[in-house]
């Protein structure tokens, strides 16, 4: 099948960055994690009852040419944990992507699994944590065992320009990064509220609500909250 005028086909990630998600996928860490996640790969929800669980750490996903990071708390226990990519096959993915394909940073609004096409443009879907945590709350400790991942994940993608934090978890993981990375953090701290928004040096850092169920059936975030989010990292880039 001929490809669409236009189309851009999916780079091929660098190899530091394809031995990174290599390091990451192999990783046992946090023996509370490594037991969570295998475990929920064994038992499954009845409604994947014939999936093929990941059941392992999962790594980050997108364009390594990226100017636009979106950081995330940790994979679904049914979501990434179950598909293997980030934001793949849980209800939050509906939101990202779909948003990502509104603003032009992915080639579709959907994403079920690894093999359903999504292509990622200008943009790098990563997490705070890599494996699915028990009642989606790593620990302080699970998190900073997962800290160094985050850090040479941003220093490889050498292009970034604009970051969404997904939530105060990820905002939180932003700014301890960068502290860890070397770079100045300002003091006092950014503080987290949805759509706030920290200009550095060549950076802009965006703050949104998770579009968890919780989030979103609630009404404390909307489709228009997020997009807003989104519209401002695109002019951003685009700049």
């Amino acid at each position: 099948m001929a490809r669409r005028s236009g189309a851009r086909r999916a780079p091929r990630p660098p190899a530091a960055l394809a031995r990174l998600c290599d390091t990451i996928v192999h990783c046992r860490r946090c023996p509370r994690l490594v037991l969570y996640r295998e475990r929920i790969a064994t038992e499954k929800r009845h409604a994947y009852r014939n999936a093929r669980y990941w059941g392992r750490p999962v790594p980050g996903f997108g364009d390594p040419d990226a100017r636009l990071v979106v950081i995330g708390l940790a994979p679904a226990a049914h979501g990434g944990n179950r598909t293997g990519r980030m934001f793949t096959g849980d209800r939050s993915g509906d939101w990202l992507y779909g948003a990502l394909h509104r603003f032009g940073f992915a080639n579709q609004a959907t994403s079920t699994d690894r093999t359903d096409g999504l292509t990622l443009r200008d943009v790098y879907v990563t997490a705070a944590a890599r494996c699915a945590p028990p009642d989606n709350t790593p620990t302080r400790d699970e998190l900073a065992a997962c800290r160094p991942f985050l850090v040479d994940e941003l220093r490889l993608l050498r292009r970034v320009r604009v970051v969404i934090a997904l939530g105060r978890i990820a905002f939180d993981a932003f700014w301890a990064v960068r502290g860890a990375a070397g770079h100045a953090v300002p003091r006092p701290r950014p503080p987290f509220a949805h759509a706030a928004a920290c200009r550095l040096d060549g950076l802009t850092v965006l703050a949104s609500y998770h579009p968890s169920q919780r989030n979103t059936q609630t009404g404390m975030l909307t489709a228009t909250m997020f997009d807003a989010v989104f519209a401002a990292a695109r002019q951003c880039v685009d700049q």
